[in-house]
């Protein structure tokens, strides 16, 4: 982009806008993968919701891509693209909170830090992911499961309205009464309908909740896998634990003895009563006497905002990143072999695999009544390559994906949205929506006929009538 049209973007919005030859501009593109190395023609942090009708207008009149960015952490980094403009929602960070409506109002650039420190404070909570720094943005319209999801839902669940710059500027609110069929999209398809500039979510009772973690020895993978695959469907709502295969971090709650050991455990959030906590864990914890005594169990009362920071230190920004994720309704003893083999080749101290329940009260949606389709799964499962050090990029990626084909054949076909890679495919979206795929490409018909926000796992718009 030569100087006169990045003048032109300049003179159109309040914000700077950084480009190739400006002294923030590596910093201004750093997105959370560390193996991405993206250089867009510009990034604008956006002020406001004019800045955003600006730069969409802007990306739309000169024809280059635009990509949106709120808390830059997607894997594939959909925030920022080669050669073209990313409206970086980051100076975007407000939250406003009415406790006597149990409802919260946030900016489109907040994060999911910001929205639990705001609710907090009234002893409230939206459900969202397990990592305060991910951008909310992302997160809610891709689905957004954590540790409150078996008890309160998804994300989505909670949206009650969402403020839109579309595709040729207009400014809406979708809601249950307005745009419906925008609304409906916009739980589960992500940004391919266009610019959300703040949300508004219904809250729930959220204040100190009971944390635990429990791990085996990694050679026992097989049998407390074989016993959480029973357990948790059966768990009362209020427990949640997700599977996991790790190198233990170094630091606490662990002991020195097993830092870097390679394990397999449950890492616990329960939300009833935490004067319970223990005894709840423990009576949970019968059902895997086949594994053999844990190495280590812990469990301590914990503010759920402290809950949602735990990972922010293990996981900073700029770590190398290789990921894919797969929805699972069953763990036939065949995966159970799976999952221990890939456990025991564990490629680095940071590499894991998370199954996360979404059952309970997701489960209890309907599978039409968002455009997330996979009420009817059980679990939603990462396997993530992980590494400070770029040469072990191509060993991440191995890893990961030889893990993920082997579960293949076990699982229903597609994935979070938020956990598909970098170049999976237009298969893999349709996949990810499964019946509700074609709708979601004729309401990408109607408010964004041209594609213009297509740098997303990118649903195409259905051929005019």
């Amino acid at each position: 982009m030569d100087t006169e049209t990045l003048d032109t973007l300049r003179n159109m919005v309040r914000g700077p806008v950084i480009g190739p030859e400006d002294s923030g501009y590596d910093a201004a593109r750093k997105v959370y993968n560390g193996m991405l190395d993206k250089r867009p023609a510009a990034v604008v942090p956006c002020r406001d919701v004019v800045d955003v009708r600006d730069v969409v207008a802007f990306a739309r009149e000169e024809g280059v891509e635009l990509a949106v960015r709120c808390g830059g952490h997607s894997a594939p980094g959909l925030g920022v693209v080669d050669g073209g403009v990313t409206a970086d929602l980051a100076p975007m960070r407000w939250v406003r909170v009415d406790p006597e409506a149990r409802t919260a109002q946030a900016g489109g650039g907040s994060l999911l830090g910001d929205l639990d420190h705001a609710t907090q404070g009234f002893g409230l909570a939206v459900p969202t992911g397990i990592n305060s720094t991910t951008g909310i943005g992302g997160l809610t319209l891709g689905g957004g499961h954590g540790y409150l999801t078996r008890k309160y839902g998804l994300t989505l669940d909670s949206l009650l309205a969402a403020d839109v710059v579309l595709a040729d500027g207009t400014l809406v609110t979708a809601s249950e009464s307005e745009h419906e069929d925008l609304f409906w999209a916009l739980r589960g398809g992500g940004g391919n309908f266009g610019v959300v500039t703040s949300f508004t979510y219904r809250l729930h009772p959220v204040d100190t909740v009971g944390f635990g973690v429990t791990v085996w020895p990694v050679e026992r993978t097989r049998e407390v896998l074989g016993w959480y695959r029973g357990f948790t469907p059966r768990a009362a709502e209020d427990v949640y634990g997700f599977f996991t295969v790790l190198a233990v971090p170094p630091g606490p709650p662990f002991p020195e003895e097993l830092y870097g050991r390679k394990m397999c455990g449950v890492v616990w959030c329960h939300s009833g009563d935490t004067e319970r906590t223990e005894a709840v864990l423990a009576e949970a914890l019968t059902g895997a006497r086949e594994a053999g005594r844990p190495a280590f169990h812990f469990s301590t009362p914990m503010p759920y905002v402290e809950m949602q920071r735990l990972f922010d230190e293990l996981l900073p920004t700029g770590l190398q990143w290789y990921w894919r994720g797969a929805f699972f309704d069953r763990v036939p003893d065949e995966a159970l072999d799976v999952h221990l083999r890939f456990a025991e080749a564990l490629p680095t101290g940071l590499s894991t695999m998370h199954l996360y329940p979404v059952d309970g009260a997701a489960g209890r949606v309907g599978k039409e009544d968002t455009a997330w389709s996979y009420r009817d799964a059980l679990w939603s499962g990462v396997f993530a390559g992980i590494d400070p050090d770029p040469a072990n990029a191509s060993a991440l990626k191995e890893w990961c994906v030889g893990y993920w084909e082997a579960l293949h054949p076990y699982s229903m076909g597609g994935s979070y949205v938020n956990f598909l890679g970098v170049g999976e495919g237009e298969e893999r979206v349709r996949a990810t929506y499964r019946e509700n795929y074609d709708r979601l490409a004729r309401v990408k018909r109607r408010y964004d006929p041209d594609n213009v926000f297509h740098v997303t796992q990118n649903v195409r718009p259905a051929p005019a009538a």
